[in-house]
């Protein structure tokens, strides 16, 4: 294994199982492995690598290294292994029929961004202002649902859109001008989590996002898929196509395991008193 940036080159080597062929050479396969970790940037030349080592399949994530993966190859197969909204994004025609050399995991399941509001105003129910701080290329309708999901709820959802981390100090001070008392954080940008958490502890922003790792960084809440199981899900995937299925004809999966952590010192900091019945429900609970 050997990496490059932030991609990685994953060989293996298959033998033929039959005596006669034992003095063959070994097959090797080649699974390349495309993550972000926050440098967009560098996406375009990763990925650019990849195909011109011909790997026999590309793995990505989050959705700027899926898009930057199909912009580069329309067919060495791409498995996704963690995607926002695979439709709305155009890496598939639909989840049951992919239609090209794409398919995998999406993270999107139906009222996930409903929960999570309703985790925040079980613990604060005084909330009438959230703040949506999401990636501008984050598709219209996870702000249209999330918005559609405040009216239920009375939360009036206020929208902060980003392009990258760099300004980040400029929309909290947006949020704390409207005054919001809650926040809703739809990035992946896993080295930046605590500092999204400090800020959001700074200026007294309950804060709840989906992967558990924001939680941990100090933020209030985390609700969302178990990430993990999404990443071993896509190795069958990678398995299912090596061993000649084709993408389009697998179809794109959706989450089915769920985690709810809890940071009860960020609780304390915020002076905020967690309901015993959420507690229990609370997959981990941060002491």
């Amino acid at each position: 294994m050997r990496r490059i940036g932030l991609a990685l080159i994953v060989g293996l080597s298959l033998f033929a199982v039959p005596l006669a062929e034992a003095q063959q050479a070994p097959k090797i396969i080649q699974i390349g492995i495309l993550s972000a970790e926050g440098r967009f940037e560098k996406l375009s030349d990763l990925v650019a690598e990849l195909v011109q080592l011909n790997v026999d399949v590309i793995v990505a994530s989050p959705t700027a290294a899926i898009r930057a993966a199909q912009r580069a190859s329309k067919t060495i197969p791409i498995v996704m292994a963690l995607s926002g909204d695979p439709v709305g994004s155009g890496f598939v025609t639909s989840l049951a029929h992919p239609g090209g050399n794409i398919t995998g995991l999406t993270s999107v399941a139906q009222e996930l961004t409903a929960k999570r509001l309703e985790l925040l105003k079980a613990i604060a129910p005084a909330m009438s202002r959230v703040s949506f701080l999401a990636n501008r290329s984050t598709p219209k309708r996870f702000v249209t649902e999330i918005e559609a999901a405040g009216r239920v709820l009375a939360i009036q959802v206020n929208p902060t859109m980003i392009e990258d981390v760099g300004e980040l100090d400029r929309a909290f001070a947006a949020m704390a001008k409207a005054r919001v008392d809650g926040l809703v954080v739809d990035l992946v940008l896993d080295e930046y989590r605590r500092q999204i958490a400090d800020l959001a502890i700074r200026h007294r922003l309950p804060t709840i996002s989906g992967p558990r790792q924001f939680a941990e960084a100090g933020a209030l809440m985390a609700y969302g898929p178990d990430y993990p199981d999404l990443f071993r899900r896509a190795a069958t995937y990678v398995d299912r196509i090596l061993k000649g299925t084709k993408p389009a004809d697998l179809p794109v999966e959706q989450p089915t395991k769920f985690e709810l952590v809890i940071n009860m010192k960020t609780a304390k900091t915020l002076g905020l008193t967690i309901p015993q019945t959420l507690l229990l429900r609370a997959d981990q609970v941060i002491e």
